[in-house]
Parts: structure tokens; C-alpha cells; sequence
């Protein structure tokens, strides 16, 4: 059964690079440091410049979070070509095309806002895009003009009620639904409150305000109404305003089809998984692709600017994403707009706030669990045999913000150790993001020293001391080199939320089992990088000294009915040696193979879920998920 590869789309999105201070976390190499852009105190900037334009503090302070959790990010922009705290855009409009009019595309005045701020307030578009005052000052002003082309009144003592219309307008969305949707995330966070240490380490306090904003000002934006998804077909939460743009389904000829699979989800195999995935191109040529039928698919699309979202693939069918056969059939993917090795850009607050309501709908619709072991990375799944090991993805790559997003999620991954970090604890990797500036390389070619900036991981040495050797991963490297800091090596990186059991402690570095092998991380007491919690581990059997690890959980053979051939389980590369242990991330995975090769399925030998009674447990194996058989190993507590 063809698989087509993941193709890197065309377009990429407008990016300025610029190199910033940067901090190593507890276990990382050094990062190479450089003089940061002239920043401003941002607290007091939000005051001054809400009082000069007549745009309520709270407001201004709201938008912002929104945006970009008043982060300035040092003069980098986002995934989507937006600066500062504020997300002022600077995006070349030559490079926005029409989907052959099957889409809308957003106003080419959204995607340069940093200009229009420019005319409002007289600054200097690079002073907009790179000292946070005057990006501050600049989102002001836009807000004061869209609340004075609406016909509003503009004065830093009016009600934060009266302001919805000018928030929306903010968005920049391409219709009134999207625009609909930033509006109340900016609302329900002006209700909460927000405090937070920014990435230059300045201390910002919102205090929570109620308000119960006019939402019918949103009518006076000249956007189409757009389509709430409970009306439109697709599966989203409606606050989301997703369009149906569908992947096809069509014969090719000669037995062969693109580019998914009917099937009868959760009848023909459960949902276990989200798994996020990053798009490698921009939103509008991977848009084109996914209507390819020729090419592979997966059941969304994000795109940064604004979060809109395209649903492509019913839940209930299967989409061919993931890379491996019985992750796809259990498994929903969603494609964000952004690029895993540029470290200099950032992925988008309304990329991940509409990805988080997204996946909670999902995961609610399906029983998913909110946890790590199910909410994945592309770069968690396991390859199926040993030659695809070397092939998987790695996206969405190092500069995700796993803890950031399980917060949005309403699943934090909680930091405080309930049991003492020793010998068989299972411990989760939890080592910040902000501050968590791990070294890497050849994110702009062979050789470069990537932008320091936060990352979601911490390195795993062969011995407890900074200067030991990264650990080795036969899997991606067979002739047996160590793993490197290059981006796209991830086998030494242990990502946050990711669990090991505990080996020994020495001191501040903490060894755990990781592809069978022992890997160390510096965790100290006083600033620890992991903290324990019970669950549940295997090892192997009494008197086995090895157990195989497998990539996909199939079907014993005598399982197959006549006329369905048998998919034989081969083994990885890998193996768990007697002594060693490994949490388990899921105990109770169906072990089945859905049989889907034909165009409309020819039953009774297509679109046939085959059921087996050898059962298997997932596991966390190294930087990604494994499978191992139940008859091969005991289930038990963590100590």
C-alpha cells in the first residue's frame, strides 16, 4: 500500500533574523550570546501609550496577550511576519495569492499592519518592528483607528465594552466569525487576568476586569459573515469558524487512488491520538497540496496569522500523515503553518490558542486524553520497521511550546515533584521554554549556529558531566556516532512532557533509561528540569534478558481472515534489556490492522478492521513512542 512522502512546501513566510542574548538551561551546551535590539520597560509603555490614544489599559494590555503574551521576541518575527508585542505585520502582499477562488484571503491591509501603524504615529517602520515602545505605540494606534472608522468613541476612560468591534477589526481575520473569535479570547482574558515574566524578563500584572462587551459592533466590519462550524459541516468547535475545504478522494488508475481512506472510525479502529504537525511551507501551498489527490493528507490545516482553520479529512476516515500505517489509522492530524528549524521566527498566540480549542473538541468528541502520550508530535511517532527509522519527521521540532500549549489545553504539565526523583520513578521532563535556550545548528544551513531562543527540551549525555558526549541513537545514526546538536538530530533531546523511569541519581544529574541505554540530565534541586509521579512502567519478564520494541501494535497472524495477508511484525532496532524500565503511555491500545488498498473498498476483504488477541502496551521509548507485546514484559507501578 503506497505511502507518498511529506513534501516541503514552496512558500515560506516573511521573516527578519535577528540574534539575541541568550541563556543556557541546566544540561545544554552553551548558547553563543549577542547584543539584543533597544527594548523599553513594557508595563509602563502600555500605560503611557494607552493614555495618548485614548484605548482603555486593559484593552491594549489584552490584545497584546492575545497576541503574543507581550513577549517582543527581540525583533524576530513570527511564523506569519509579525514584530513586537503588539504582532505588527510586514508582509510582502505579492506573495498572498487566491486559491483559484476557492477560498477567501484576509485583507491585504492585515498583513501590514506595521506600515499603517507607521502613518498613524509617525515612527520609523524599524523602530515599530524592533524596540518595544514604539511597537506598543503602534498597536494603539490601530486599535484608536478602528474604533473611530466604526463610528465609536476613542478616550483612555471609555468603556472596555465599547471597544469589541476594534478588537475584532485587530484580528485581522478574513471574516466576521474569525474576527468574532479573537475578540472573545481577548475578552475571556481581560475577565481572568494575566501575570506574567516576559522573554526579557520583565514582570507584567493585567488585573482581571469583567466586562460584558457589545458584540453586535462586530456587524459594522466590512467581512463577509462568514460560517459557524456547527452550520458549515465540519467538526470544530464553532468559536473557531472552520471552512470545509476538502482533501480528495479519487481514482487514479491502474488500482492505484489518493488521497486518503474511507473508514468507519471509532467502528473500524479507536482515535488515540492528535498529532500535531508543522506545515514546512506557507498555509496557501499547503492548501494547494492537500487538494492534490496524488499527494499525501491530514484532517486540518492552521494558518498562523490569525489561527483560521480548513478541515480537509472527516474524523471518521483516515488520512495518510503520520508516516506509519497504525498511527494514521488511529490518529487525527493537524498541519500548522510554520517551519521547525527556523528558530529566528516564533509560532503564532492565535496558532495556538485555536489549535488548543481545537484539540480540546476533538479530544473531547473522541475520548482522547489531554496528556503527551496522546496529544503527540509528529517527531513522537516511531518508524514501523527498522529501515523507516531514519526517515520519521521531526515537527514540529524544538521551538514548539508543549508547556505552553497543555496549559491552553486546561492540562498542565504540572512541575512539582509528588515523590522523590530516585531510582524506578518515572519522572517528566519540564524544563520551562523562555529560558530554556538549548544550543543548536544548521537551521539556516550546514555549519550555522541557530538564533538562541527558547526551546522545549533538554540533552541527554553519555555521563553525568556537561562536556560528556550526547547519547547515541543507532536508530538515526546505524554506525553508531553520537547524536549532534544539529536541529533536526532529535536523538538526544528529551522533550517536555515526555516521561523515563529513573536509573540513579548522581548529585544535580539524573540518569534514566532511553533506547536502552543509560542518558543523563542535569535536574537540580534548586532549579530541577524533571519532576516524578506515580504511573505505570514494564519490564521485561523474569529470566528474558532482552525484550523487542516494536513501531506498530498488528495483528497475531493467525488473526487474518482468508483473503486479508498477514502484515508481519517486524521488530525495531532497538531492544529493553533485563533491569531497565519504561513508562507506559497507554496500557490499553487495540491491536489491529485496517485493510484499506483498494479505491471504494471491494468488502469483504477492504475497509475491514482485523482484530487480534496478542495484546501490546505504548510506551515511552527514547524521543518517541513505542509498542511492546504484554506477553513479553510485567506491568507494575513506578516506585
Amino acid at each position: 500500500m503506497r505511502r507518498r512522502p511529506k513534501i516541503l512546501a514552496a512558500l515560506t513566510a516573511v521573516a527578519l533574523a535577528i540574534t539575541v542574548t541568550g541563556v543556557s538551561s541546566s544540561g545544554g551546551p552553551p548558547a553563543a550570546a549577542s547584543t539584543p535590539g533597544p527594548t523599553a520597560m513594557a508595563a509602563s509603555a502600555f500605560s503611557a501609550v494607552a493614555a495618548k490614544y485614548g484605548v482603555p489599559e486593559s484593552v491594549l494590555l489584552a490584545v497584546s496577550y492575545a497576541e503574543t503574551r507581550w513577549d517582543d521576541h527581540r525583533g524576530a518575527s513570527s511564523t506569519d511576519g509579525g514584530y513586537g508585542p503588539m504582532h505588527l505585520t510586514a508582509v510582502d502582499p505579492t506573495a498572498v495569492v487566491d486559491l483559484s477562488g476557492k477560498r477567501k484571503v484576509a485583507k491585504t491591509s492585515s498583513l501590514r499592519t506595521l506600515y499603517k501603524a507607521s502613518e498613524l504615529t509617525g515612527l520609523d517602520p524599524v523602530a515599530l518592528r524592533n524596540e518595544t515602545a514604539a511597537n506598543i505605540e503602534g498597536g494603539a494606534a490601530l486599535l484608536a483607528s478602528y474604533q473611530r472608522s466604526l463610528g465609536l468613541p476613542v478616550g483612555a476612560d471609555t468603556s472596555a465594552a465599547q471597544w469589541y468591534g476594534a478588537v475584532a477589526s485587530y484580528a485581522g481575520a478574513s471574516d466576521r466569525v474569525a474576527a468574532s473569535g479573537f475578540a472573545d479570547d481577548v475578552y475571556s482574558i481581560m475577565a481572568r487576568g494575566a501575570a506574567r515574566t516576559t522573554n526579557t524578563g520583565q514582570q507584567i500584572v493585567m488585573p482581571a476586569v469583567a466586562v460584558a462587551p457589545d458584540k453586535s459592533q462586530v456587524s459594522k466590519l466590512s467581512l463577509p459573515a462568514g460560517v459557524a462550524a456547527d452550520n458549515s459541516g465540519v467538526e470544530c468547535p464553532t468559536s473557531l469558524g472552520c471552512e470545509w475545504l476538502p482533501a480528495p478522494y479519487q481514482d487514479l488508475g491502474g488500482g492505484d487512488y489518493g488521497n486518503h481512506d474511507l473508514a468507519n472510525r471509532p467502528k473500524t479502529g479507536k482515535i488515540d491520538y492528535i498529532i500535531v504537525h508543522d506545515t514546512e511551507g506557507g498555509w496557501q501551498g499547503v492548501l494547494n497540496l492537500v487538494q492534490d489527490p496524488t499527494y499525501v493528507s491530514w484532517q486540518y490545516t492552521m494558518r498562523s496569522s490569525d489561527g483560521h482553520t480548513w478541515q480537509h479529512v472527516k474524523a471518521n476516515d483516515v488520512a495518510w500523515h503520520a508516516g506509519n500505517w497504525y498511527v494514521n489509522m488511529h490518529s487525527i492530524g493537524i498541519e500548522h503553518e510554520g517551519f521547525a528549524a527556523q528558530g529566528a521566527t516564533w509560532y503564532t498566540e492565535s496558532l495556538y490558542r485555536n489549535s488548543a480549542k481545537l484539540v480540546r473538541y476533538l479530544a473531547a468528541k473522541n475520548d482522547i486524553p489531554l496528556d503527551r502520550a496522546h496529544i503527540i508530535g509528529h517527531d513522537q511517532v516511531p518508524g514501523t520497521i527498522p529501515s523507516t527509522v531514519r526517515g520519521m519527521h521531526w515537527d514540529p521540532g524544538p521551538y514548539w511550546d508543549w508547556e505552553h500549549y497543555f496549559d491552553l489545553l486546561g492540562a498542565p504539565i504540572w512541575g512539582k515533584s509528588v515523590f522523590p526523583v530516585k531510582a524506578g520513578s518515572i519522572v517528566t521532563i519540564k524544563p520551562g521554554f523562555d529560558d530554556n535556550v538549548q544550543a543548536l545548528t544548521n537551521c539556516t544551513g550546514a555549519g550555522t549556529t541557530c538564533t538562541p531562543q527558547g526551546t522545549n527540551f533538554v540533552y541527554l549525555r553519555q555521563a553525568p558531566d556537561d562536556a560528556a558526549s550526547l547519547v547515541k541513537d543507532i536508530g538515526l545514526r546505524p554506525d553508531g556516532s553520537n547524536s549532534t546538536t544539529q536541529v533536526s538530530d532529535i536523538g538526544a533531546r528529551a522533550a517536555a512532557g515526555s516521561q523515563y523511569v529513573v536509573a540513579q541519581r548522581q548529585g544535580d544529574w539524573v540518569a534514566v533509561w532511553y533506547l536502552g541505554a543509560l542518558a543523563w540530565f542535569k535536574s537540580p534541586a534548586s532549579a530541577p528540569d524533571a519532576f516524578s509521579k506515580p504511573g505505570l512502567v514494564v519490564k521485561p519478564k523474569a529470566g528474558k534478558a532482552s525484550v523487542p520494541v516494536y513501531g506498530r501494535a498488528y495483528p497475531e497472524q493467525a488473526a487474518y481472515p482468508e483473503g486479508i495477508p498477514y502484515q508481519v511484525v517486524t521488530p525495531l532496532q532497538y531492544s529493553i534489556l533485563a533491569g531497565q524500565a519504561y513508562p507506559v503511555g497507554d496500557p490499553s491500545i487495540e491491536t489491529d490492522y485496517y485493510r484499506a488498498v483498494t479505491f471504494a473498498g471491494q468488502p469483504p476483504t477492504d475497509k475491514v478492521q482485523v482484530l487480534g488477541n496478542d495484546r501490546y502496551y505504548q510506551i515511552w521509548f527514547g524521543h518517541r513512542m513505542a509498542y511492546v507485546r504484554a506477553a513479553d514484559v510485567d506491568l507494575r507501578p513506578a516506585i
